[in-house]
């Protein structure tokens, strides 16, 4: 074990020992690897902006990981470990500098944030417990599981004998179920999800803090890790705005912006608002540079999305449960969700709708989480129409809405519109790009 430790003491050191950067005019050049050197040459004019990261240890030891944006979506292109805070500060004005051409820096206050920079967002403890509520989470029974089988392969611990305790205890226990035990225990288990949900909501979003000025937002979070996010406005692609079953219907909700290169995943998306107001929403999004969602003028899809979703979210997972009580009669348990699954399946096609506004397409989709996205028509690099094997028996389409920023199954895309109106939404969406795109190249400005 000794031996083992050195030896990651040694590979960690000559990690960092073989690690070095240099800001050059109008370039950063980073080199890493002894045996294997690789240097990488990133020009000025990519860069976007300027992250700082900061883990429990490194904030006790005073440093932290600067990560260089660039609009690639490749996470480790420009990422810089171990650098002291007050260097990692230092470097982010230095890059900003050499990237805008100028020859000084930007007045900054001691955590940073350029003194320019406007206060738009804040989550104080109190609301910081509430919507961790919202964020109920059983994760921690997988973590348990986890845990012991981890415990019992690294230990070699005979739990066998434990659990044939347990076996009689269970079946001791069995004989004496009745309602109010079994509400007991559903109490628990609801009781220890939602601390879950506030444990990590706290533990994640702790002193957020949404800050902007002429050409970028910040924002600042975390209690144990903190995070300090650069995210400039000219790398917005669209906004996302996201609100849960019941939280949604108490008036709250969150704002996310796709970034260019990102991915439209949920980690390539910036979180610049994660439990908020409307009207605490509105001024965000305006400086965004986004439209407001309108939903006067949005279009219902096609009944069929309905039914689709009746035979992939109900009828197919109730066949495998019923299936699988062949073999474990227990998973009878889970046709209890079957319900919720049906309100959700006659539900979907209510809850997506789609538009084009005067500057952009708007799409609406989802029940237990309804996104709203809003996609500026100058952000658009692809759109695409697709129909699997369901969707050409019935005559209905999948128009797909591609930015720089993503182009996965969790785009702005609309479901299930009928085969013309399919072609004419593309036919209409393609000549607003293009008109676009024509008088943004005949401006003189």
């Amino acid at each position: 074990m000794s031996v083992l430790v050195v030896i990651a003491l040694i590979s960690a050191w000559l990690r960092w020992y073989t690690f070095t950067y240099q800001i050059l005019p109008g370039q950063i050049v980073i080199a890493r690897g002894l045996i294997k050197r690789t240097r990488r040459s990133i020009p000025a004019e990519r860069i976007q902006d300027v992250s700082i990261k900061q883990g429990p240890l490194s904030r006790v030891i005073g440093i932290a990981e600067v990560r260089i944006e660039t609009g690639s979506g490749e996470v480790d292109e420009g990422r810089l470990v171990s650098v002291s805070l007050s260097e990692a500060h230092n470097l982010r004005e230095v890059i900003r500098s050499i990237r805008g051409g100028g020859n000084g820096v930007e007045a900054s206050t001691q955590d940073g944030t350029a003194d320019t920079e406007a206060v738009l967002f804040q989550m104080g403890l109190p609301r910081l417990l509430f919507s961790g509520l919202f964020n109920f989470s059983l994760v921690w029974i997988a973590a348990i599981f986890g845990a012991l089988q981890y415990l019992e392969q690294a230990l070699g611990y005979d739990w066998d004998r434990w659990r044939e305790v347990v076996g009689v205890a269970e079946q001791t226990l069995q004989s004496q179920l009745n309602g109010t035990v079994l509400l007991g225990v559903a109490g628990v288990a609801v009781a220890l999800g939602l601390l879950a949900g506030v444990t990590r909501t706290v533990l994640q979003d702790f002193g957020f803090t949404l800050t902007c000025d002429d050409a970028r937002f910040r924002y600042r979070r975390g209690l144990l890790t903190r995070n300090e996010v650069v995210v400039a406005k000219r790398q917005i692609q669209l906004g996302l705005v996201e609100r849960g079953a019941v939280s949604g219907g108490l008036g709250w909700s969150a704002l996310k912006v796709q970034t260019l290169g990102g991915g439209d995943q949920a980690s390539g998306r910036q979180e610049l608002a994660p439990f908020a107001r409307s009207h605490e929403l509105a001024p965000i999004i305006a400086l965004a540079g986004l439209p407001p969602f309108d939903r006067s003028e949005l279009k219902a899809v096609s009944g069929w999305h309905a039914v689709r979703g009746l035979f992939g979210m109900v009828l197919v997972p109730t066949v495998v449960v019923l299936f699988a009580t062949l073999f474990y009669p227990i998973a009878l348990l889970l046709l209890v969700a079957v319900p919720v699954l049906l309100a959700v399946a006659l539900l979907r096609r209510r809850r997506h709708r789609y538009g084009l506004a005067a500057t952009s397409v708007q799409v609406t989709r989802g029940v237990l989480v309804q996104r709203d996205w809003t996609v500026p028509y100058g952000n658009i690099q692809a759109v695409s129409v697709r129909r699997g094997p369901f969707q050409r028996l019935v005559g209905i389409a999948t128009v797909r809405v591609d930015t720089a920023g993503g182009s996965g199954i969790n785009g702005p895309h609309v479901h299930d519109i009928e085969e013309a109106r399919a072609e004419a939404l593309v036919r209409d969406l393609t000549r607003r790009v293009q008109a676009l795109r024509d008088a943004t190249d005949t401006d003189p400005a």
